[in-house]
């Protein structure tokens, strides 16, 4: 057995105690199932997020991904199981212990998230006025510098509908860095972008890592930017409504034993 295929086997087994992960992984799910009433989306998930990862979440759609992801920025409790988030169990503590916790994370969302009706610096403002003490004037410096950092320098005083949609997305980035976290979540960042501007954010995603250090989380089905990105994986079935592999997605797509696995990720194609 290759340390590869320990590495998926390993991830796949039940896990074997609750005592809190190393610090090496900011993120481990354990035996988490993720529901809406008595409508299962996802059961059983043991996945680990190395400090460093580009990690991405992926499967078929309607697999329930951003279900996940919302169980690990706090938005939805599990049905069951555990999610250390940090050395502490996100949904054990109470909620002003996770507010807190949560602040060294960023989420980038489909759309960018950020509001129509303010400036580029204005949406950024407003997670720095919220959760600091600086004043306007170095809330406007540090939104300069967090737009300079996704290649918005200049764009501070635009609105959302005077830009590209992958300029949106960008300033999205910006914002979800604002308070310097150390994990960052995107939810289908390439969505809806043409091939040229899905690279750029793809090549930023790297940069943001290697620059800052960050661990990275990114849910996605398409293929390209999986392949350009991750470090590393979970796969998720929407039929058995459990992950069916984890791992780096290049090494899954030439040797997974798991045909469903090898189909995804050579675009339907027996292999």
């Amino acid at each position: 057995m290759t340390e590869q295929q320990a590495t998926v086997s390993a991830d796949l087994e039940p896990p074997g105690t609750t005592s809190a992960p190393s610090a090496e992984a900011p993120i481990v799910v354990e035996d988490v199932t993720m529901a809406f009433g008595d409508f299962v989306v996802q059961r059983g998930l043991n996945f680990t997020v190395k400090r460093g990862d580009v990690f991405i979440i992926m499967g078929g759609s309607g697999c329930g991904k951003s279900t996940v992801m919302r169980a690990l920025i706090g938005m939805q409790a599990p049905a069951e199981g555990r999610v250390w988030f940090e050395g502490q169990n996100l949904w054990e503590i109470d909620e002003t212990a996770r507010q807190l916790l949560l602040q060294r994370c960023g989420v980038v969302f489909q759309s960018g998230g950020i509001w129509s009706s303010m400036t580029l610096a204005e949406n950024i403002g407003l997670t720095l006025g919220e959760y600091t003490d600086l004043k306007p004037k170095e809330i406007l410096e540090v939104a300069r510098l967090k737009l300079a950092l996704v290649g918005l320098a200049g764009f501070e005083d635009y609105y959302p509908s005077e830009i590209s949609g992958g300029m949106q997305r960008r300033a999205g980035v910006a914002r979800a860095l604002a308070l310097d976290p150390e994990i960052l979540f995107f939810d289908e960042p390439s969505a809806g972008l043409d091939p040229i501007s899905s690279r750029r954010l793809d090549e930023l995603i790297l940069e943001l890592r290697d620059s800052l250090g960050a661990t990275i989380i990114v849910v996605t089905h398409e293929l390209a930017s999986i392949f350009t990105i991750a470090s590393n994986s979970v796969v998720l079935d929407p039929d058995t409504k459990t992950q069916i592999a984890t791992g780096d997605p290049k090494w899954l797509r030439e040797h997974s034993d798991n045909r469903a696995v090898r189909e995804f990720l050579n675009r339907g194609e027996e292999t």
